[in-house]
């Protein structure tokens, strides 16, 4: 092992480490004071089959990333990999992006696997940048027409998290704002980025090095290559568009199903998949490893009118249990297997 790779290794186990403290502290913080006993008991009336079809709407969510990453590399021409290949490459990236800080880990990983696995460097970029766009960009247009067309109740359910809402749709927003001048104006913003990479290490808080400069190139040339692929597929990036919606609500819709499940009545399906696209905006871009601690508490004060009864840490638990520590077990498994793929290969 050389010394990079033996960087890479200590990074990937401080980062575990970090993200089971901060799993273990979120624990702790959500189980204080509550009677497990009356929790169990609440979970007991969760129906089964409503159970099993919140888990396959998990699995949905993250296949249908990899489905979009098969087509995109197909309609290039550049495909190396099968469809269940580009399904383990959304669930690795799941796995990193959960146990890194603002979810940096995941798409490094899917495009060395890629590599790897004879797609082109290019090509792989094209597709990852442009599912990642369209990731957030339905996150930010579900965002802005909450805000426009439902602010008075989002405000109600929000309360004291209002404020923070707002701090991850401007992040999001902003986000996407870079991520589309990237395309369309690239060779503008190396400069920009450039300029703002010197001036931190000028004043030495950043260190100066060819290796991020490397980065940041390939990062320009990746959205030149994605915008030119846009722009001449307008229809398939509809589609796709389309597909990413669907993706998006999928999430959204899992945490209706426990609200069913419960044998709950009275608030629409709607309003509880709002409320739950509302979850994701205010945590998506906080810098903590799966955003645990945040989520559960963000979650707790936007259902607390919605799941009455002793059902609101019920359905915290199964719908925090499928939608993230679920799908982060089965990533951990795809990712291992990959790691004895690898090995055998050598």
């Amino acid at each position: 092992m050389d010394i990079k790779d033996k960087k890479t290794g200590r990074k990937g186990i401080i980062h575990v480490i970090v993200f089971i403290i901060i799993m273990i502290l979120t624990f702790y913080a959500v189980l204080r004071g509550q009677d497990l006993f009356q929790i169990w008991e609440a979970l007991g009336h969760m129906s089964a089959a409503y159970f099993l079809m919140a888990i396959l709407t998990a699995l949905f969510f993250v296949c249908i990333e990899g489905g979009l990453l098969w087509y995109l590399l197909k309609s290039m021409g550049d495909s190396k990999s099968g469809f269940l290949r580009c399904i383990s490459y959304s669930f690795i990236g799941f796995f990193y992006s959960s146990i890194t800080p603002s979810a940096s880990g995941g798409q490094p990983m899917q495009l060395y696997y890629m590599n790897q696995d004879g797609n082109s460097l290019s090509g792989s970029s094209v597709a990852l940048m442009t599912v990642a766009l369209l990731y957030k960009f339905v996150l930010v247009i579900i965002g802005i027409c909450m805000t426009v067309f439902w602010y008075i109740p989002l405000k109600g359910y929000l309360q004291k998290y209002f404020g923070l809402y707002f701090l991850g749709l401007a992040l999001n927003t902003g986000l996407v704002i870079v991520l589309l001048a990237a395309m369309m104006m690239p060779d503008q913003m190396k400069v920009l980025i450039d300029g703002i990479e010197g001036l931190l290490v000028r004043f030495r808080v950043l260190k100066y090095s060819d290796r991020r400069k490397e980065k940041i190139c390939h990062f320009i040339e990746g959205y030149r290559n994605a915008e030119r692929y846009l722009i001449l597929h307008k229809g398939r990036m509809a589609l796709m568009t389309a597909i990413a919606v669907i993706q998006r609500f999928s999430v959204f819709y899992l945490t209706v199903l426990v609200y069913q499940g419960f044998s709950l009545q009275g608030v629409g399906f709607m309003t509880i998949m709002l409320l739950q696209a509302a979850v994701y905006i205010t945590v998506d871009m906080l810098p903590l490893p799966g955003a645990q601690g945040i989520t559960e508490l963000v979650y707790c004060r936007i259902f607390s009118k919605v799941f009455t009864g002793g059902y609101l840490m019920p359905s915290l638990y199964v719908t925090r249990g499928i939608n993230f520590y679920f799908l982060l077990f089965l990533s951990l498994c795809v990712e291992i297997g990959n790691q004895m793929r690898e090995k055998a290969a050598k």
